[in-house]
C-alpha cells in the first residue's frame, strides 16, 4: 500500500459541480492499494497516518505533535494511480487492487481509522468517482509512505522465521547468564596471559 501524505491548511474533494467533503488544518491522505496487501497494511497506514509528527508543539517546536495530539481533521482519498508500473511511457495499473476489491478494502480502513481516532475528523472523498482534489499544502510537507512488503516465498519466510528463532534465544539468556559467560571468558583469558607470563620470568632466571 501506498500513500503520499500532505500536511495542509485546506484541502476538498468535488464530483461534479458538488462539493462533498472539505477540511481545514491537517492532513490530506492519497491511498493507492495494492493487489497484494493484506490486513497488515491497513494497520501499518492507520497506525502511521496517526502517529507521524508532523505538527508544531504549543511553544512552536516543529515535528513534535501528530494529527491525533492536534486533534486535527483527516481526509482521505482513494487514488489507484499511485500503483503506477512505467511501461515505456506508458502508465501499467495492473499492480492496483480491482475495484471492486478496493472498495471494501478502503472501506475498511476508513472504519479502522475512526475507530482509532474521532470519526467525525475522517474525512472521504468518493471512491471510483472523478474528483476534483484541492489540497493547500502547509510547508511544504509531503510524506511518501509505502507499507512494508513481506516475504511471499516460503523459503524467504522459513528463512526469516529461523532468524527469529536464534533472536528469542539470545534474549532467553537472560543478563545473568550472558554476564556469567563473559567473565568465564576474560578468566580463562587472564589465567593464560599470566601462565605465559611466569613461563617467560622462569625461563630468564635459569642459569
Amino acid at each position: 500500500m501506498k500513500a503520499i501524505i500532505q500536511r495542509v491548511t485546506k484541502a476538498s474533494v468535488t464530483v461534479g459541480e458538488e462539493q462533498i467533503s472539505s477540511i481545514g488544518r491537517g492532513l490530506c491522505v492519497l491511498l493507492g492499494i495494492s493487489v497484494e496487501d493484506t490486513q497488515k497494511d491497513v494497520d501499518y497506514m492507520v497506525r502511521k497516518i496517526l502517529n507521524l509528527r508532523l505538527f508544531e508543539d504549543e511553544n512552536g517546536r516543529a515535528w513534535s505533535r501528530s494529527v491525533m495530539d492536534r486533534e486535527l481533521e483527516v481526509l482521505c482519498v482513494s487514488q489507484f494511480t499511485l500503483q503506477c508500473i512505467l511501461k515505456g511511457n506508458k502508465p501499467d495499473f495492473h499492480s492496483a487492487m480491482p475495484a471492486e476489491l478496493a472498495q471494501p478494502f478502503y472501506n475498511n480502513m476508513l472504519e479502522q481509522l475512526r475507530e482509532a481516532y474521532k470519526a467525525e475528523l475522517i474525512k472521504d472523498g468518493q471512491f471510483g468517482a472523478k474528483m476534483q482534489v484541492l489540497i493547500q499544502n502547509d510547508g511544504p510537507v509531503t510524506i511518501q509512505l509505502e507499507s512494508p512488503a513481506g516475504p511471499t516465498d516460503p523459503k524467504l519466510l522459513s528463512k526469516q522465521e529461523k532468524q527469529q528463532q536464534r533472536k528469542e534465544k539470545t534474549r532467553s539468556k537472560g543478563p545473568s547468564e550472558s554476564s556469567r559467560e563473559k567473565a568465564a571468558l576474560r578468566s580463562k583469558a587472564g589465567a593464560s596471559a599470566s601462565s605465559g607470563a611466569e613461563g617467560d620470568v622462569s625461563s630468564e632466571r635459569e642459569p
